[in-house]
Formats: C-alpha cells, structure tokens, sequence
C-alpha cells in the first residue's frame, strides 16, 4: 500500500519520522553492548526494523563460574619389620607426584618422581569419590585390630580442607580397594628403581629382577604392566645386561600384550 500525504500534513509527517528515526538510533546505542547477547533477524536492505530493547531482559547478570580448587591425595604406609618399612605416595588429580620409601637395612629415604599411569589413576579416582573423603566422617578401623600388617593413613586437602585416615585393618570395601591401588603403585615404582640401579651398577642382578617382575605380573601386583613395556624393550637391547635377562624382558613384553 502506498500511502500519499497532503501538502499540509507533510511537515508532521517528516517531523514524526525523524522522531521515531531518533527514538530508534537511541534504543540501537542502548542496546549494542549487548550484542552478544541478543539475536536479531537479518532485515532487509534499506529497511530499519530495530525495536526498543527492555532493559530488564536485555541485561543479563555475568555468571560466575566456581573454580575448582586444586586436590592432593598421600598414601601412606608403615611398617619397621617389613623390609620396606615406609611408604609415601603423594600426588595431585593429574597423577603427577613423588615417592619416598625407606628399606629396613638402610638409614637413607629414597625419593622419585612418579605418575600414576591413566588406567590407574582412574580406578584410583574413583574409588576416592565413592568414599567421598573430605564429606565424611567414617572410620575406616575396624574392631579387630592387625597392628603387625602395618599402619596405612590416606589424606586428601583441597584448599582450606583437608582429611586424614588412619588404619590398620578394615572391612569397608571402598578404603580397602584404595589402598590395595596404592599398593600396587608403590610395587611397580620401587621395581623401576631397583631395575634402574641394576643395569647402571649391577647388571648381573637384572635376571633375578626379571623373574621377580614376572611373579608381580602374575599375582597382579602391578598397578598397570601396560606402562612398563617401554622399559622392558630397552632393557631387551641393553647390551649391558646378561642375554637371559634381555631374553626374559621380551618374553615379558609378549605376555603384558596378551
């Protein structure tokens, strides 16, 4: 429809468009810090179609985001007539940490870096989950008491949070299955570092460890034998090391990738 003024209306008219042309540019300014915010139709060429915007609706209050704070997790082990009389696993949600152990015939405290391999640090995490650690409360000793076992103390801090569990025997299931993880963990480090000093100072003990590995992989007392594999193909080309030891390394391979 076209719609045609009168001579005498035309001046209003122009009047009442330039308004409406102002009162839009207005609202368009008020609007444009929002953009991001607000969707808009595409319009079509040479067409101004832009609607006052209600404040109350176009301004949208920032969502704070809660920032998880970072966590560390210790296992703890001690027992002074085991001949590794001393355990400490520490790391962050990563797997990233350290180890420290001492033996029974040595004064020294032994200390490396570790990283829990993902397959175990998954069980591992979700086992710490299912205790909900820092929420509860539980006690994780039971009635009867196996001091000669050793003493284990699981911790986890979080910020200003921070718990720590001590036992010696328990039938909670959750808190048994962690430190049978822990445990595993420990073993596996421990034989790296034997095997470490073996082929740097004393080659003719790599079969012997080589046999002591096969026996922890078949009482599954490795926290994960997939992660060993790279250190046994470079112990089967160590020239260092007796040929039964680089033999039984590739044998070892082929059973783990079973």
């Amino acid at each position: 429809m076209k719609l045609v003024f009168g001579k005498r209306f035309l001046p209003a008219a122009l009047a009442l468009s330039a308004a409406i042309f102002t009162c839009a540019a207005s609202n368009a300014r008020v609007a444009q810090p929002f953009a991001a915010q607000v969707t808009q139709s595409p319009q079509a060429p040479g067409k101004d179609n832009i609607r006052p915007q209600d404040s109350s609706k176009a301004i949208i209050q920032p969502v704070s985001k809660r920032v998880s704070e970072p966590v560390s997790y210790t296992y703890e082990f001690s027992q002074p007539e085991f001949f590794i009389r001393h355990i400490v696993i520490e790391h962050n949600e990563n797997g990233v940490g350290k180890i420290s152990f001492e033996r029974k015939s040595e004064e020294v405290t032994i200390v490396e870096p570790i990283e829990v391999s993902p397959a175990a640090l998954s069980r591992i995490s979700t086992l710490w989950e299912s205790l909900q650690f820092l929420d509860s409360e539980t006690n994780y000793q039971s009635s009867r008491q196996f001091p000669h076992l050793g003493t284990m103390r699981i911790a986890m801090a979080q910020g200003t949070r921070k718990r720590t569990a001590e036992f010696n025997w328990t039938n909670n299931t959750g808190a048994s299955s962690l430190v049978n993880e822990y445990r595993r963990v420990a073993d596996q480090a421990i034989f790296i570092f034997d095997l470490s000093v073996s082929r740097e100072n004393q080659p003719l003990n790599s079969p012997k460890l080589m046999e002591q590995l096969e026996a922890m992989l078949r009482r599954n007392w490795l926290s994960d034998p997939q992660q060993l594999i790279p250190l046994l193909k470079d112990v089967s080309i160590d020239e260092h090391l007796p040929l039964i030891a680089r033999n039984h390394a590739l044998r070892l391979i082929k059973k783990i990738e079973k």
